[in-house]
């Protein structure tokens, strides 16, 4: 299966407070807020949802195309993504820009305040999709990720005259997307991914009741956090998968990419949706007990004796068997 991910791609600038955002918050001086926080580490990672999202689909056995702008100091994270197997040469490279940075600090109660720099992710929309389909022989899916949102329209709106399925994923950016644009990114999808909170965002800009996305899109994918996920189509009831206990969370970021990239593995791998949503929520685990989104490393026994420990070992086996090489 042959997927490409359009998004962005950024180096994540990471830190952590050693105390609670809330605790430093008046309820009545929330108008003129001015508040800063001694933090005690900084570790400088690779990230962006669409570099995430491909980093964690190579991991699984596919060969992601990542479709994104990055700037003039991509050389080094090119090297490790195409290292790892994920195809970046449809990534424009900025002549002027930066790549994009994302800058987060995380509280005691995994909490986070995020500020995010576009540099040469304003230079996406200038990707050609059927370039892209050209080049590769064809796409079987196309994942609009998160991106400048000029980018994610133009994406969506070839990924449809193409005739190419595609997984919506506006997450972050529906803050900066309108009513139309927002309906525009969500109708007519194959798959639709967000969290909870983006699940009423959605509906707040677009307009429409979750049964009127329903009506739209095949399959509506909305991740829990702790409680997992949930599966919703039309046609369908419902289908909750729990996650995958923590040992420890080391860093909340980058989580919800491993969801995304699981299921689709699962997916690419002829794996049936529920499966799929369980490798994902496993995938995810692993990734927050790791500091960084692309740090860590699977084992495989190790991983399907977790993902038989809650989902059971027929979950185990046909996963271990079709993605990660045995239980």
């Amino acid at each position: 299966m042959r997927i490409a991910v359009a998004g962005s791609i950024a180096t994540d600038h990471l830190t952590s407070f050693p105390g609670r955002f809330t605790d430093h918050l008046l309820a009545d001086r929330l108008d003129t807020v001015s508040l800063s926080f001694l933090v005690d580490e900084l570790e400088v990672r690779r990230g962006g949802v669409a570099a995430n999202i491909s980093f964690g689909l190579a991991v699984l056995g596919l060969t992601p195309v990542l479709v994104g702008a990055a700037g003039t100091d991509f050389v080094d994270y090119d090297t490790w993504l195409r290292e790892h197997g994920v195809d970046t040469k449809s990534v424009q490279v900025s002549r002027t820009r930066h790549t994009a940075r994302f800058m987060c600090t995380t509280d005691t109660d995994q909490n986070q305040i995020a500020v995010f720099y576009a540099g040469a992710m304003a230079e996406a929309g200038d990707i050609s999709l059927s370039r892209v389909a050209a080049r590769t022989g064809g796409l079987d899916l196309v994942v609009v990720a998160p991106d400048d949102p000029a980018a994610m329209v133009r994406h969506t709106a070839e990924a449809r005259e193409l005739g190419i399925p595609r997984a919506a994923d506006p997450s972050q950016q529906l803050a900066r997307v309108d009513g139309d644009e927002a309906r525009r990114l969500v109708d007519g999808a194959l798959l639709l991914f967000t969290n909870e909170y983006e699940a009423a965002l959605l509906q707040e800009r677009t307009g429409w009741t979750e049964r009127q996305i329903l009506d739209r899109v095949g399959t509506w994918i909305t991740t829990r956090g702790s409680a997992g996920l949930t599966i919703r189509a039309a046609d369908a009831p419902e289908v909750a998968v729990p996650a995958v206990p923590a040992a420890h969370v080391a860093d909340p970021t980058g989580g919800g990419d491993a969801v995304r990239a699981g299921y689709l593995a699962g997916l690419g791998h002829g794996l049936s949706p529920r499966r799929s949503a369980q490798l994902g929520c496993a995938l995810a685990t692993t990734v927050l007990e790791t500091v960084g989104t692309q740090e860590y490393k699977l084992v495989p026994a190790e991983f399907t004796s977790r993902i038989a420990d809650t989902y059971g070992s027929a979950a185990a086996e046909e996963i271990g068997t079709r993605v990660v090489g045995g239980p």
